[in-house]
C-alpha cells in the first residue's frame, strides 16, 4: 500500500478569529472554556471515566488564550492546566495571536515576551508558536520570535486570496531574520486539513480536496448516526491513503507528516475526546504501516529536529496575502496609527510604566489581530451582529487611543502642561523627543477666545515668537482652525532639547498699498527676482514645483540637483487618485470569490481623477498652501492640499475624499510617482525591518501589495527621499491591471522600480471585510529630501516625521 511506514502527527487546536463568528467578547470566554473542556477532556482520562479518550493532546493556539483564561479561571483548574502542560499532554504556543502587519515592532515584542515571561516564571516548556490562517509575517516577526526564546514557528496559512511561500507546503525551513537569527518553520497544510482527512467525528469537512466525498459532504454523509460514523471512516481510508501515496509520489522524504484539525466545523471551536478513538481506528485500517499520534508543538517539532537534516535556510520578508483588510476601515486605521504614535512619544519622553500604557498595547494588538469582521460583512451588510462586531473592532482602535492619550496628558501634565484658564500666559513647551537634530514643523495654539496681553486675538495682530530669553526669534504663520488660532514654527532642535517659547504683541503697521495687488485683492502679477507661489509654479530654497492645469502636480524640481523627483514614466501624477469597481454579475460574494489573488478582474473599470480647479490657500514666510481639486468616479470631490516649506525640504500633504457608498468591489489608489531622479532603491519600513520590495523577500511570496509601518525611502547616490505614510499603510507596487499573478523571485529590480500607490481603500473580500466604504476621509503624506543617509536612520527619520516634536501650552 505504501512504501514506508508512516506517522500521523495530529495537532488539536481552535483557531482564534476574534469577533469572525461571534461577539470579540464572547469568543474570548468562549477559549478559556475550551482550555477548561481539554483539562476536562484528560481529567476524564486518568480518571478512568473515559479511557477511549487516552493519547488525548490539546495544543493552545496562541498564548492570548492562556492569558484569557488566567484572567477567568481560579487557582485548581490552573495547576491542573500546567500540570498537563508539563505532561506534554497540552502545548503552549509562544505567538501572541494571529496578527497583521499592522502592528508595531516595540508593542508585538512586548506582547512576545508576557508568553516568554509567564513560562519562564512556572517552569513551564515554551519554545514553539503557531499561527492559523493568516498568510505571512513581516521580516522582523522572525527575529521578535527568536528574541523571546520561541525558535520554532509552525504556521497553517489558508490559502483562500492567499498562497504558500517556496510554493510549497508540507516542508520544513529554516527563516532567516534581518539580524541573522534563524528560526525553524514547518510550512504546514490548511489549519482543518486533518478534519478533511476525516480524523474529526461528526466535524469531517469538505474544503482544499475535490473527490468523490466532496458533494456528500454539503450535504451530510447520512442522515443515520451510526452510519455517518461508518461513512466517515471509509472516507478517511481513502483520503488518507490517497494523500500519503501522493506525499510519496511527489518526493516527500519524511517518516512522518503534520496535520491540524479542529474539534468541530468551524474556527473558534472546542476540543473533542473522541480524536484520540479515529486516530486509533486510522492506524488498525492500515495495519503496522501506519501510527497516528496526537502531539503538541514541542514533541513535533523534537521529531523534526531529531532526524538531524539538512534543512533550507531563506532569509527575506514573508509578506502577507490578508493585509488588505486594513483598506476595508481606513477611519478606524487612522486612529489606531495615531495611538501608536503617542505611544511611541510616550516611550520616547521617558513616560513612567502605568496599567493604561499597558492596556493601551492590549487594544493595539486586538485591533491589529488579523479578523477584519464578521463572516457574513460583505453578504449581509444590513445585519445588526455585522454592525455590532464592526463597532466593537474599532472600539480597540478608540480604547487604545483613549487609554495612551490620557496616560501621555498626565505626563505631559507632570512636565508643566497648563489646562484651559483665564488669563493664562501665552507660553508654550517645545520637546524634540527624537534621538537626533530635527528640524519639523511645530503647530502652537491660541483658544479662539483668548486675549493676548489683555487684548482680544485675531488674525489682524501682529505677534512675534520668541524663546523666553528673547534672544531667538522664529518666523511663525498663523491660519483660523474651527475652534484655535494654529502658529506653526519651524525650530531646530537637537536630540531631546527642549525649548519654551512665548508670544508678544507687536505695534500695528501703518496701512501699506501694494503695485503688484490689484484693487480686487488678486495677486496674479509677476515681478522679476521674485520667488513664484502660483497656480503655476512653486518656487523654495528647495523645490521647483509645476502644475498642469489638465492634470495637475507635474514636476518637482530638486533645485540643489536640478533633478525630477518625479518618475516620467509614471501613468499617473502625483497624489492624483484613482478608482476601480468592478460590476457584480453574480453576487456580491461570488464577484469577489472569481477574483482570486487578484483583488480585480478584467471586468474592473478603471477611471483616473481629472484636475478642476488649482488655487493657491495660504502663503506666507513659512509655507505656501495649495489646493488641487478633482473629480473622481466613486467619490463626491477628491481634493489635494500641498503645504510646501520656503526654507527646509519638505512638503506636507492631504488628501481629502467624500467617498459615495457601494456595495460593489472598489479600490482607490493615490499615485506615489516619486524618485531621487538618480539610481536608487526603495526600502519599506514594516514591522522591526526595512526589506527592499522584490529582493527581500521569501521566494514565492506575494509582491502585489504590501502594509507599512511608517513608510518609504527611497535611497539614491547622492540623495535621500523619504516619504511618510501617516494614514494610509497599505501600497501596491506594478500596474493596476488585472493580470496571473507573479509571486516573487530571487532579485526583481523592476519591481522594486514599478509604478507605486498608497491603497487607502478597498472592500474587495467577499466575507468579512467592511463593505461600505462611504464617508468624508483625509489621508495625510509627508514628503522630505535629504543628502544621502543610512537607509536605517532615514526610516528612523520617516517615523519621526510622522510623529513629530511635542509641544503643549506651558502658560
Amino acid at each position: 500500500m505504501f512504501t514506508r511506514h508512516w506517522t500521523v502527527y495530529v495537532i488539536h487546536h481552535s483557531h482564534t478569529d476574534i469577533g469572525y463568528t461571534d461577539r470579540q467578547e464572547k469568543i474570548e470566554r468562549c477559549h478559556v472554556d475550551f482550555i477548561a473542556q481539554a483539562v476536562q477532556i484528560l481529567d476524564d482520562f486518568h480518571s478512568g471515566q473515559h479511557p477511549e479518550y487516552r493519547g488525548f493532546v490539546w495544543q493552545c493556539e496562541n498564548f492570548w488564550q492562556v492569558k484569557n483564561f488566567y484572567a477567568h479561571t481560579g487557582p485548581e483548574l490552573q495547576q491542573k492546566f500546567e500540570a498537563y502542560v508539563k505532561s506534554g499532554e497540552i502545548g503552549l504556543s509562544g505567538n501572541y495571536a494571529n496578527m497583521t502587519e499592522l502592528i508595531d515592532a516595540p508593542t508585538l515584542r512586548s506582547r512576545l515576551l508576557q508568553a516568554r515571561r509567564y513560562a519562564d516564571d512556572r517552569g513551564l516548556p515554551l519554545r514553539c508558536g503557531m499561527s492559523a490562517d493568516i498568510n505571512g509575517f513581516s521580516w522582523g516577526y522572525a527575529d521578535a520570535l527568536y528574541d523571546a526564546g520561541i525558535t520554532c514557528l509552525y504556521s497553517c496559512l489558508h490559502s483562500h486570496h492567499g498562497m504558500f511561500p517556496l510554493r510549497k507546503k508540507q516542508i520544513p525551513f529554516y527563516w532567516e531574520g534581518p539580524s541573522g537569527k534563524k528560526v525553524l518553520v514547518w510550512n504546514g497544510d490548511h489549519y482543518h486539513f486533518g478534519n478533511e482527512l476525516g480524523f474529526a467525528p461528526n466535524a469531517v469537512c469538505q474544503y482544499t480536496l475535490a473527490d468523490e466525498f466532496a458533494a456528500s459532504l454539503q450535504r451530510g454523509l447520512s442522515y443515520d448516526a451510526a452510519a455517518t460514523g461508518k461513512n466517515e471512516i471509509r472516507l478517511l481510508a481513502y483520503r488518507l491513503e490517497r494523500y500519503l501515496r501522493s506525499l510519496e509520489e511527489k518526493d516527500y522524504d519524511l517518516p512522518f507528516v503534520p496535520v491540524m484539525l479542529s474539534g468541530t466545523l468551524t474556527d473558534n471551536a472546542p476540543p473533542s475526546g473522541l480524536i484520540p478513538g479515529r486516530a486509533a481506528k486510522a492506524a488498525e485500517i492500515f495495519g503496522g504501516q501506519l501510527t497516528v499520534k496526537m502531539v503538541t508543538l514541542e514533541e513535533f517539532f523534537g521529531e523534526l529536529e531529531a532526524l538531524n537534516r539538512d534543512i533550507p535556510v531563506y532569509r527575506g520578508d514573508w509578506n502577507d496575502w490578508w493585509a488588505d483588510g486594513v483598506g476595508s476601515t481606513p477611519a478606524a486605521v487612522k486612529h489606531f496609527r495615531e495611538a501608536q504614535r503617542k505611544l511611541s512619544l510616550y516611550t520616547k519622553l521617558d513616560g513612567p510604566p502605568a496599567d493604561e500604557v499597558e492596556e493601551a498595547r492590549d487594544s493595539l494588538m486586538l485591533y491589529a489581530e488579523h479578523t477584519w469582521g464578521y463572516s457574513s460583512s460583505v453578504s449581509e451588510p444590513w445585519e445588526t451582529l455585522v454592525g455590532t462586531l464592526d463597532l466593537r473592532k474599532t472600539g480597540y482602535a478608540v480604547d487604545a487611543y483613549t487609554k495612551i492619550s490620557r496616560a501621555l496628558d498626565a505626563h505631559l501634565a507632570r512636565r508643566g502642561e497648563c489646562s484651559i484658564r483665564q488669563g493664562k500666559k501665552q507660553r508654550w513647551h517645545v520637546v524634540n523627543p527624537h534621538g537626533y537634530p530635527l528640524i519639523l514643523p511645530v503647530r502652537l495654539y491660541l483658544e479662539f477666545w483668548e486675549y493676548v496681553e489683555g487684548v482680544r486675538f485675531d488674525a489682524d495682530k501682529r505677534f512675534e515668537i520668541t524663546d523666553e530669553a528673547g534672544s531667538r526669534k522664529f518666523d511663525a504663520q498663523i491660519k483660523k482652525t474651527a475652534r484655535a488660532w494654529e502658529i506653526e514654527v519651524l525650530p531646530a532642535l537637537e536630540a531631546g532639547e527642549e525649548l519654551t517659547l512665548v508670544m508678544k504683541l507687536l505695534p500695528r503697521e501703518r496701512p501699506q498699498s501694494n503695485a503688484l495687488i490689484g484693487a480686487e485683492g488678486v495677486a496674479d502679477i509677476l515681478w522679476p527676482g521674485q520667488s513664484r507661489a502660483d497656480y503655476e509654479r512653486i518656487e523654495t530654497a528647495d523645490f521647483i514645483l509645476s502644475f498642469d492645469q489638465k492634470n495637475g502636480l507635474a514636476d518637482i524640481i530638486d533645485r540643489h540637483t536640478n533633478r525630477s523627483l518625479i518618475d516620467p514614466a509614471a501613468p499617473y501624477t502625483a497624489f492624483s487618485g484613482i478608482y476601480e469597481i468592478t460590476p457584480v454579475k453574480t453576487s456580491p460574494c461570488e464577484e469577489r470569490r472569481r477574483m482570486g489573488r487578484n483583488r480585480k478582474s478584467p471586468a474592473t473599470r478603471r477611471s483616473a481623477s481629472v484636475l478642476t480647479d488649482i488655487k493657491i490657500t495660504e502663503s506666507g514666510p513659512l509655507f505656501t498652501g495649495c489646493e488641487l481639486d478633482y473629480a473622481l468616479e466613486g467619490t463626491r470631490f477628491y481634493r489635494v492640499f500641498l503645504k510646501v516649506y520656503r526654507r527646509i525640504p519638505l512638503i506636507e500633504v492631504k488628501v481629502r475624499i467624500h467617498k459615495t457608498s457601494e456595495w460593489d468591489p472598489e479600490n482607490l489608489y493615490v499615485s506615489l510617482p516619486f524618485t531621487t531622479g538618480e539610481e536608487e532603491i526603495r526600502y519599506f519600513e514594516k514591522t522591526g525591518a526595512m526589506i527592499r520590495p522584490g529582493i527581500d523577500q521569501l521566494p514565492g511570496t506575494n509582491q502585489s501589495f504590501y502594509l507599512l509601518q511608517s513608510g518609504i525611502v527611497f535611497d539614491g547616490v547622492q540623495r535621500s527621499l523619504i516619504l511618510s505614510l501617516k494614514d494610509s499603510p497599505l501600497v501596491c507596487l506594478g500596474s493596476l491591471e488585472a493580470r496571473p499573478v507573479d509571486l516573487s523571485k530571487d532579485i526583481d529590480w523592476e519591481l522594486n522600480r514599478s509604478p507605486l500607490y498608497a491603497w487607502v481603500m478597498n472592500n474587495f473580500w467577499e466575507t468579512n471585510f467592511k463593505a461600505d466604504l462611504g464617508g468624508f476621509y483625509e489621508f495625510s503624506f509627508i514628503l522630505s529630501l535629504h543628502r544621502h543617509m543610512d537607509v536605517n536612520a532615514a526610516g528612523e527619520l520617516c517615523a519621526a516625521q510622522s510623529e513629530g516634536m511635542v509641544a503643549f501650552n506651558a502658560g
